[in-house]
């Protein structure tokens, strides 16, 4: 859910999880990891609608394609970028491919994050 299409009310009695909200323990979430390592990032300005977009895109489709993943994306707008490398690290992501230290793959870690947040109340993300 983007903030901008939502009242603040209505997300009273839900989960919200924003971009400072996915690091845990001080460490980047593997979503937040693979848009480092992708060098995903330029003036930071979209990067947390890009990638809370992204995480919401593979909660939904683990393995989108190319034009799923820009489809999905369609809604930020980036002046810095041909989006290729934002593209690139949500498919990293999509392909299970491991960033840090942690041993999780990003793939994974989603899962994970979409279990935990089934078994608890209704969320909006």
């Amino acid at each position: 859910m983007k903030s901008c299409t939502m009242f603040a009310v209505q997300a009273h009695g839900h989960q919200v999880t924003t971009i400072e909200g996915m690091a845990q323990d001080g460490k980047l979430a593997p979503l937040q990891e693979a848009f480092h390592q992708c060098h995903a990032l330029q003036c930071g300005f979209c990067t947390p609608g890009m990638i809370m977009a992204s995480a919401s895109l593979l909660k939904e489709n683990p393995h989108p394609t190319e034009t799923e993943i820009r489809e999905g994306l369609e809604g930020n707008l980036c002046r810095c970028t041909g989006y290729q490398n934002i593209v690139a690290a949500v498919q990293s992501v999509a392909d299970g491919v491991q960033y840090g230290d942690s041993g999780i793959s990003v793939a994974e870690s989603l899962v994970s994050e979409s279990l935990d947040s089934d078994s608890s109340s209704a969320g909006v993300s």
